[in-house]
């Protein structure tokens, strides 16, 4: 799908199009989402550039994601999108900056798009070049980047919490340790996918930048990306935190997990131990020899069970005081 927006002649706010007419001077922002074939033709033919094919934006080399052609520059960034979900998802979006005009092409529907629409509307944020559209989609992105990362902050607290203050049985104990074991793995899983996505935004502010200063580019989009890099530097910084977070409460679960698992082993073997001069004593009167003096006493019995008995209670006595039970 091809989306026209053109600069307003007064006022603010982008005006779409219609896709019908002829690409205008005022025209700074396309966006296609989901194109055909027919549509990366069509555009490729009227503005003289190259759409990058999804599996070109998949690419992972900084060569095949940030580069410039025939006075064209190409930037693709890895995005995480759907913050709200339990398991946020990821894509990427491309930037073609050619002359006034920007493109984007993405295969994703981020709320960052419409936010940033409605924030052009307000007049929150310029909208008179294809420079500053692009700018203006980069800083809401790295908005959303930030409330994925307040989320996973009260997720991570929430997850401490519960483990250091796991209460109940043995049983009940264990599966709450396996579900705070899989949420924080769930956890990390995003903080990673965050991080990539900072990394590679951070990238690419790199190039936008490097780009605008060779072709003397807007003073104020240029202080628009020195702010946005701070900006990122400073979620980069509290990804790291939340990572360092994330692998401590990863090792103290799994650590919990092995003590408990030790708590059932020492129990089972202070069991054996306990049950090991029982076992003698009746073993040594089980032998069945024609001739034991002890079968034939009246009192045998009851002394046997309670040689037996004493035998048990002497090595738990032991163990408790040891604190071993």
């Amino acid at each position: 799908m091809l989306k026209y927006y053109d600069r307003p002649i007064t006022g603010t706010g982008l005006t779409l199009r219609d896709d019908s007419q002829p690409i205008s001077d005022r025209t700074v922002w396309i966006d296609l989402v989901n194109p055909t074939v027919e549509e990366d033709k069509a555009l490729e033919a009227a503005l003289g550039i190259s759409i990058p094919t999804r599996a070109e934006m998949r690419e992972i080399e900084s060569s095949s994601r940030l580069y410039s052609e025939n006075g064209t520059s190409y930037m693709t960034a890895f995005i995480v999108y759907d913050i709200e979900a339990a398991i946020p998802k990821s894509s990427t979006v491309t930037f073609i900056l050619a002359g006034q005009r920007v493109v984007t092409v993405r295969y994703a529907e981020p709320k960052a798009f419409p936010m940033y629409l409605a924030r052009a509307d307000k007049g929150i944020s310029p909208c008179y070049s294809g420079a500053s559209v692009m700018m203006g989609l980069i800083e809401t992105l790295i908005s959303r980047k930030a409330d994925l990362i307040e989320r996973i902050q009260d997720e991570v607290e929430a997850l401490t919490h519960q483990l250091f203050d796991i209460k109940g049985g043995q049983q009940s104990r264990n599966r709450r340790l396996d579900v705070v074991l899989k949420a924080t793995g769930k956890q990390g899983d995003k903080v990673a996918s965050a991080q990539e996505a900072a990394m590679s935004m951070e990238r690419l502010l790199n190039y936008f930048q490097q780009t605008l200063r060779q072709h003397n580019g807007d003073d104020q989009v240029l202080s628009r990306i020195e702010a946005a890099r701070h900006d990122i530097a400073s979620l980069n910084d509290h990804m790291r935190f939340l990572s360092d977070r994330t692998s401590f409460l990863l090792s103290a679960t799994l650590g919990m997990i092995t003590t408990e698992q030790n708590q059932i082993i020492k129990l089972f073997s202070v069991m054996a131990v306990m049950l090991m001069p029982p076992t003698l004593v009746a073993s040594i009167y089980g032998m069945n020899f024609r001739h034991m003096p002890e079968l034939g006493w009246e009192l045998g019995y009851p002394t046997a069970i309670g040689l037996m008995f004493l035998s048990a209670l002497i090595p738990f006595v032991y163990f408790k005081r040891k604190g071993w039970l």
